[in-house]
């Protein structure tokens, strides 16, 4: 049984910030956020740009894509953000009620940055237990750069935080776009490092927390964080890569293309020379910034719209999420065709 990609939406807002903007912002020098933080504008929320509000504008511009009635879906997985217009509240029924999803049933699962990873791997085991299950939208949005301090030295890694909405249709039974495994890792050493220290059971919010601006993201410990993390982020971004490769069938040179999160651009690089790929091979997303778990499929929608992605490709989008999880997923695009051949 074969499970591939029908339709693709995207969402962004209309509103940048510049690098000039956080620089300003944040007392930084311009060269660090455009060089070293890889930003030269980022997309973020409007007025009207809820989170959930841009995975449903997202979500309909996938139905479009896939040319398809709501009414054929069958589940609904929201992966999007817990900063939310609602504390305590199931997006996805939300999601499922707005595009006519009548049909369906609905959930919300969460995995920070690694949730759209997560949620491809999920959909698929799901049409494989169940074959009632034959359509399934992922939709989610992210806007946590409302969360971001640009006075808090210690969140600077973050400011590269956007917004936006993406979505997938998947389809059981396809020829074409299937995709293949997963591979995620977590490790819970991390798990407390980045955290809002108000507003949950342990510090409820209170008046004088807003107006001392503790509901936003911090870190913990900055430099033990750092120093743990750089022993394994970048390993743990080839051995996703890898695994997810070697369980899908295909040889790591067969891979055309790595859809990535926004990242530091010297990383970015790393990860394409070790799959002894080219710049044409990704894309980095300065004009973008980091929007959670929607960079992958942004990513790849750009891709397609850039031709960079040809029929028959082996793809791999792969990401990282606070906690710490990394995953990797891999597809091939277009009309199926053979895998791996061990001579290569």
């Amino acid at each position: 049984m074969n499970v591939g990609i029908l339709g693709i939406g995207v969402y962004l807002p209309i509103e940048r910030m510049t690098a000039e903007d956080i620089a300003e912002k944040a007392s930084l020098p311009i060269e660090v956020v455009k060089t070293k933080m890889g930003i030269i504008e980022k997309r973020v929320a409007g007025q009207d740009d809820h989170t959930v509000q841009m995975a449903i504008r997202a979500a309909r511009n996938a139905i479009n894509h896939a040319n398809i009635d709501g009414k054929e879906i069958d589940v609904i997985i929201y992966f999007g953000e817990e900063h939310k217009e609602y504390p305590l509240w199931t997006a996805g029924i939300k999601i499922q009620e707005e595009i006519g999803a009548t049909n369906a049933w609905a959930f919300d699962i969460q995995l920070r940055c690694g949730t759209a990873i997560l949620a491809m791997k999920l959909a698929k085991s799901l049409m494989h237990s169940d074959e009632n299950i034959r359509t399934v939208l992922l939709a989610g949005g992210y806007r946590n750069h409302d969360l971001i301090d640009y006075r808090n030295e210690r969140t600077r890694f973050m400011f590269n935080l956007g917004a936006g909405g993406g979505a997938l249709i998947l389809k059981r039974d396809s020829s074409e776009n299937l995709i293949y495994e997963a591979d995620i890792m977590t490790d819970g050493s991390f798990s407390e490092d980045v955290i809002v220290p108000v507003g949950g059971t342990r510090q409820p919010l209170t008046a004088e927390h807003i107006m001392m601006g503790l509901y936003r993201l911090d870190v913990t410990d900055p430099q033990g964080m750092k120093t743990r993390l750089e022993q394994r982020s970048l390993d743990n971004f080839i051995k996703v890569i890898r695994n997810s490769l070697t369980k899908s069938g295909f040889h790591e040179k067969e891979l055309a293309y790595i859809g990535m999160l926004h990242m530091k651009r010297s990383a970015h690089d790393f990860v394409l020379r070790t799959f002894h790929l080219k710049e044409e091979n990704s894309i980095y997303l300065s004009n973008y910034g980091h929007i959670g778990q929607i960079d992958q499929i942004l990513s790849l929608q750009l891709a397609l719209n850039e031709k960079r992605i040809q029929d028959g490709d082996v793809l791999t989008l792969v990401s990282a999420g606070i906690g710490y999880a990394w995953g990797a997923i891999t597809i091939q695009w277009g009309k199926q065709r053979g895998r791996r051949d061990d001579s290569l």
